[in-house]
């Protein structure tokens, strides 16, 4: 597996929704494998493939958490083409970050429950009741397959600080003007499939 990069704010492709998968290949399963690695690399809980510049309908996830005999294990999955079923009218608040958004954390509100229909590497479907943590989570990049930013949430005040801060941190980086950079790749979508 390798590491991929992840796009920075004002990368086009981070605007841009996702297809849905159809090919439930290897290709797949080795996307996932490297989001994973990025993942994990960038200490994220979650990372949807636009961040990779792959317009696929495709997160991953990843927490520890103790067991009942003290051990810590990691839980996660892929999720392909995932679906909001239903959320709660309960809303949860908590401070956010994005890999997207090196450093930045902000309060975003999400619904405290949620159920979600998705289907696995293998194209099995399957669906699944979130609460917590986890339900912010999947929400934050479910949002990104659609295009959404979790910035898009935020109150006004705490917006305009974001995009400060980001135009300030590509400045620092010498991160080129995204406007010119090339979209995302299209998995699956022509006869020259390329990742």
């Amino acid at each position: 597996m390798s590491k991929l990069e992840i796009r920075i704010f004002g990368d086009p492709v981070l605007r841009q929704r996702a297809h849905e998968v159809e090919d439930f290949d290897g290709r797949l399963a080795t996307l996932a494998g490297n989001m994973f690695d990025t993942m994990r690399a960038a200490e994220g809980v979650g990372l949807a493939a636009n961040q990779v510049g792959v317009l696929k309908r495709l997160f991953t996830w990843e927490l520890e958490r103790e067991a009942d005999d003290g051990t810590v294990e990691a839980m996660g999955s892929a999720v392909v083409n995932p679906v909001l079923l239903d959320s709660s009218e309960d809303i949860q608040d908590g401070d956010e970050g994005c890999l997207s958004f090196p450093g930045l954390f902000y309060p975003v509100d999400r619904p405290l429950r949620v159920e979600v229909g998705y289907q696995d590497l293998g194209g099995d479907d399957h669906t699944v009741q979130l609460e917590g943590f986890l339900a912010r989570i999947w929400l934050h990049e479910m949002d990104h397959l659609n295009g959404i930013l979790f910035i898009d949430h935020l109150a006004k005040h705490d917006k305009v600080e974001a995009l400060k801060r980001m135009r300030e941190y590509r400045t620092e980086q010498g991160i080129e003007d995204a406007r010119i950079k090339p979209g995302g790749l299209l998995l699956g979508r022509s006869s020259d499939r390329q990742l």
